[in-house]
């Protein structure tokens, strides 16, 4: 009897296997239900999709600001100049790989190698892109291996866009940071944050900042706030009135509002905020006392609200809805160790322009292990 069958090296199964992998990468990822077109908080950048080249040039146009001219006076000789910045976002390729050991490895166990491969090189894929995003977006500047930040280095959030907890200006540093409970995150932080994110640009405040769009969901402008699970911990422990509670009592059912993926798994809202916590959170890079080194013990952390375009994520050909890349196998010593390698071309980066934070505001707090 005649069969028909797809084994290692197939260029059919590669390409089926690539696919999957990916799919299933992107769902287990915090980052993709964040990516989307200019209103989510990551924009999906396509330009290098179908084109050659390893970065993407992003421009931002300033609102202008000229009185004009009234009634019959002269406009000619009064015009005003187009403002525009830009930044751009660099895509590499990042690969790994799994190998086994041989045939009576694979014997001994109940278990596909090859499938578990599969499983393994998921994980890690999704767990690298998640790592991008929050580096990123925190300004994560103690983490300078590029393979954990989105192949782009790291900017640290300009003075106007990090604030601490319990600060009363935005000049206050995270230097200024202790272990009071003045400095714990609160819903007045949230508060603050917010009222600053809408301030920018106006009447003078904070020049040359623009004000954070928020995303839309349903009709409604939302922000989308991230916290430590230690932060989190501080807030729902805070008895003062109107704090945790005030998180549990927003509205979030009904309609789009419910169904849409920004609101999935977070912990409630607050102030048009939604809040979301990930133990991805990155700790603050200086705090009293001292400057963050990685696998140092931290007890401040950095939360991070983000509006639309905080973020943008680039493709390399072939993978613009991230949902492609590449998938090898390869057999070793004569056929008896299978290797399987997976990687992508792409790259994420926080959006800043004229060296100011775009769509990002970071919220310093202290939050000590429980």
């Amino acid at each position: 009897m005649a069969t028909t069958a797809y084994g290692v090296n197939d260029a059919l199964t590669v390409k089926v296997w690539a696919k999957k992998l990916f799919v299933e990468a992107l769902k287990a990822t915090w980052v993709g239900k964040f990516i989307g077109d200019s209103n989510a908080v990551i924009e999906r950048k396509d330009d290098l999709s179908q084109s050659a080249g390893d970065r993407i040039t992003v421009g931002l146009r300033m609102q202008m600001t000229g009185a004009g001219i009234q009634g019959d006076g002269t406009l000619e000789g009064n015009e005003e100049a187009l403002v525009t910045y830009s930044d751009n976002v660099l895509i590499n390729q990042l690969r790994h790989a799994t190998r086994s050991q041989g045939k009576m490895a694979q014997q001994r166990v109940p278990f596909s190698i090859r499938n578990e491969g599969m499983a393994g090189l998921r994980d890690w894929t999704a767990d690298r892109w998640d790592a991008w995003f929050f580096n990123q977006v925190c300004g994560f500047t103690a983490q300078s291996d590029t393979r954990f930040t989105g192949n782009n280095s790291t900017i640290a959030p300009d003075s106007a866009h990090l604030i601490v907890a319990g600060g009363t200006t935005v000049a206050a540093t995270e230097t200024s940071l202790s272990a009071t409970t003045t400095a714990y995150l609160s819903l007045t932080d949230i508060d603050r944050a917010v009222t600053i994110a809408k301030s920018f640009g106006r009447y003078g405040d904070y020049t040359g900042s623009v004000p954070m769009r928020p995303v839309m969901v349903g009709g409604e402008e939302k922000y989308v706030m991230f916290l430590h699970p230690y932060q989190t911990r501080l807030l729902r422990t805070n008895t003062s009135t109107g704090q945790w509670l005030d998180i549990q009592k927003a509205a979030m059912t009904g309609g789009q509002v419910s169904n849409n993926p920004i609101y999935t798994g977070a912990l409630g809202e607050y102030n048009g905020v939604v809040l979301h916590e990930s133990a991805r959170v990155t700790p603050t890079v200086t705090y009293a006392g001292g400057t963050y080194s990685l696998g140092a013990q931290a007890t401040y952390y950095r939360a991070v609200m983000c509006g639309a375009q905080a973020a943008s994520i680039a493709f390399g050909q072939d993978q613009a809805t991230g949902l492609s890349g590449s998938w090898t196998e390869e057999l070793f010593d004569y056929g008896n160790q299978l290797g399987i390698a997976a990687g992508f071309v792409a790259g994420l980066k926080k959006m800043q322009f004229n060296s100011l934070d775009f769509s990002t505001l970071v919220v310093a707090s202290y939050a000590p292990a429980p």
